[in-house]
């Protein structure tokens, strides 16, 4: 069997957009970075593929979630020395695991999240510190925002928007100048991972007034690591998202379109090129049409 590669060893990283740089990991067939035992680094973040993103402007850079490990934060703590930086600042997306691993190697820095994230956070401590891989010491925020704030990068203008989608506490990030949106989980590609079942209809809402947002490009956390290099996704992913949670409601109720692939369920928007289609979301898939229909 081939021996398992070095945790960060396969990790790839793209040039987006002017200022942004993005470090991507996972979407490899057959491989794994943690352990070949089930865990949550590997079944799931890496299998499926996350990017961490990075807003740099000479001397300052915004680290948009501290990726799956330490080794991982590591070596974008490591770049960034080499492009020159001295200035960094953290936001946190949410408070999943795979997007706050690295949080420790960053604890000298202003750490950013939305009051919700910190509460979150300090509520699953013991959950995330005894997981596996443990995430000990979790290294909390220690700056919070509430609904949006705006700070610059250099002279990048960011602003932080709290977007109720995925997760009650989301965290995207929007850049007026080039209209680019950093996306967290709130926008995920082939499909979102509903973690919230009882909250669609909230969800929805959020997606809906991002929808209006004047948006050029997207780049999320989760989605083809071609597309991420080529410059990110069209508004029609908010499209896509929107009619795939909808659709999703609708299985409640019509026992037919829960028995459906994922290819099938999502066919028009697949035929569409809004989303692309990757194996490891069928059962990504099929865990949400559990949740969603069994949810009282």
């Amino acid at each position: 069997m081939e021996t398992m590669p070095p945790l960060g060893s396969t990790l790839r990283i793209f040039h987006p957009a002017p200022g942004i740089v993005a470090f991507y990991d996972g979407r490899i067939a057959g491989r794994r970075a943690y352990s070949e035992l089930p865990n949550w680094l590997d079944d799931g973040a890496y299998s499926l593929g996350i990017c961490s993103y990075v807003i740099v402007d000479g001397p300052e850079a915004l680290v948009y979630d501290t990726h799956i490990s330490l080794t991982h934060a590591d070596l974008i703590r490591e770049m960034l020395q080499t492009l020159g930086v001295r200035s960094i600042r953290v936001v946190l997306s949410h408070w999943h695991d795979d997007h706050v691993a690295g949080n420790e190697v960053f604890a000298d820095c202003e750490i950013l999240a939305h009051h919700l994230t910190a509460q979150t956070l300090e509520k699953n401590r013991i959950a995330l510190e005894k997981a596996i891989p443990p995430i000990k010491p979790l290294i909390m925020p220690n700056s919070i925002y509430e609904d949006t704030l705006e700070i610059k990068v250099g002279n990048i203008a960011v602003e932080l928007r709290h977007a109720d989608i995925h997760s009650l506490d989301g965290t995207v990030l929007f850049l007026p100048e080039s209209s680019l949106l950093l996306a967290g989980d709130t926008l995920e590609d082939t499909v979102t991972y509903v973690d919230e079942p009882h909250r669609l209809d909230v969800h929805l809402k959020h997606l809906e007034e991002m929808a209006s947002w004047k948006i050029s490009r997207i780049l999320p956390n989760h989605g083809s690591p071609d597309v991420i290099e080529s410059g990110g996704y069209g508004t029609s992913l908010i499209t896509a998202t929107r009619n795939y949670v909808k659709k999703l409601q609708r299985c409640r109720t019509e026992p037919t379109l829960a028995a459906q692939d994922l290819r099938t369920f999502c066919a028009e928007d697949l035929a569409a090129g809004a989303i692309f289609y990757f194996p490891g979301y069928e059962e990504v898939h099929q865990l949400n049409v559990q949740a969603v229909t069994t949810a009282q």
